[in-house]
């Protein structure tokens, strides 16, 4: 994941290697396989390269299918779907040594008048007055708030809470909620596509860790082999992805060692502008055997 905000805008800047076809390049990063964020933003990049700017993304559909090798790029293939009057459609293929490890489906759209309603923003403390992501989890892995924060230092993530934690109202009917303010952690240039990247990038980091809430453990626990393994994103509003921006994230389901959640993202001024479904792989695994 990249280390500075600088890197982050980097990550999106991807080289065209022939017709419908890019180079993403890697962060340095100490993670053993490529951020799933990371490949969302960039083949969502990829897409909108080859859209008109008049057309906004409105939604995606991703399946991870291999783990990514963080040593070499990332070659993204574009295949136009449809275009209509309305509505474009593209494909995208991301592979590494010759096998496809990601595939995304994403629909842009030409803005129209139309009805406008949206579920209300909950009332949360600012993000001001949150503590930072890595500072929880220090706390609870007792790694230090530096290492953890090392890998995300492109954002600014404050932890508002969880139905476990506090932060979250306990619900014994929805047990698995949790809360985080995010923002890039600098101010990207007015490129109404990269702030749908960043947001895009953003939305994988915290999302299936509100499947954990209720069984005391965390992304990164040495018992835990978590991973992602769909991804969907539908775009509502404007949005810049440099200011703050409130999570609120919802499991309804974890077994078969897979969990779902959901989370819906608010400007704060309450305007909802995302709405994010992913499911991963949460399998417990004894440390000796990973």
């Amino acid at each position: 994941m990249p280390r500075s905000f600088d890197e982050l805008i980097d990550l999106f800047d991807l080289e065209r290697i022939d017709d419908n076809l890019f180079r993403g390049r890697q962060p340095a990063t100490g993670l053993q396989r490529v951020f799933g964020g990371q490949v969302a933003g960039q083949a969502l990049m990829a897409a909108s390269r080859t859209i008109e700017p008049d057309r906004v993304v409105h939604s995606l559909h991703a399946y991870f299918l291999r783990p990514g090798d963080t040593s070499v790029p990332i070659v993204y293939d574009v295949e136009f779907t449809r275009d209509g009057r309305s509505f474009n459609t593209r494909r995208v293929v991301a592979r590494q040594h010759g096998q496809t490890i990601f595939y995304m489906s994403a629909s842009f759209h030409l803005p129209e008048p139309g009805y406008d309603h949206q579920d209300a923003m909950p009332g949360v403390p600012d993000p001001e007055a949150c503590p930072t992501l890595g500072d929880v989890l220090a706390k609870v892995s007792g790694r230090p708030s530096a290492a953890w924060g090392e890998e995300w230092a492109a954002l600014d993530v404050r932890y508002v809470g969880d139905s476990r934690r506090g932060g979250v109202a306990k619900d014994p009917a929805h047990p698995a909620q949790a809360r985080v303010w995010f923002r890039a952690a600098g101010t990207l240039p007015d490129d109404q596509v990269l702030h749908h990247c960043v947001l895009a990038y953003s939305s994988d980091l915290t999302l299936l860790g509100a499947t954990l809430v209720p069984h005391d453990t965390y992304i990164g626990a040495p018992d835990l082999q978590a991973t992602s393994l769909d991804h969907a994103i539908w775009f509502h509003r404007p949005f810049r992805a440099d200011e703050w921006l409130l999570y609120e994230q919802a499991s309804p389901s974890a077994a078969d060692s897979r969990g779902l959640a959901t989370g819906q993202i608010f400007t704060r001024d309450g305007r909802l502008v995302a709405s994010v479904v992913q499911e991963g792989l949460i399998r417990q695994v004894p440390p000796r055997a990973r």
